[in-house]
């Protein structure tokens, strides 16, 4: 099992950083007249807004969820098995089993459920 970390995309990143920088300003305005709300108001802000611009700015960014994912080794398995049946129904057609509109209609069956 692996974890994955999942964080917001770039133009995500980029608006919360704007809304950071303007809740910043903000802030900066009622300091004197907020007093110590005023402050926790402007270090929250700066918070935010640091965390939205670490996440535009770099490749690693701060994740808002980590999922731990187990390997899929179906999606192996599963491209073989696909091109398994495609030569299985070739080799019948080939040996005179099915019809031409038998393989066909077979093959978009194949074709349709792998895609």
């Amino acid at each position: 099992m692996r974890r994955v970390r999942v964080k917001p995309s770039k133009s995500q990143s980029f608006v919360g950083m704007i809304g950071g920088a303007v809740f910043v300003i903000i802030g900066f305005s009622i300091i004197p007249m907020m007093g110590m709300f005023g402050i926790f108001w402007t270090i929250m802000a700066m918070a935010i807004a640091g965390m939205h611009a670490y996440n535009y700015f770099t490749d690693k960014g701060v994740a808002s969820w980590e999922i731990d994912v187990e390997p899929n080794h179906q999606g192996i398995n599963r491209e073989e098995d696909f091109e398994a049946k495609l030569r299985k129904l070739n080799r019948l057609k080939e040996d005179g089993l099915i019809t031409d509109s038998e393989f066909a209609k077979k093959r978009a069956d194949i074709m349709k459920s792998e895609w």
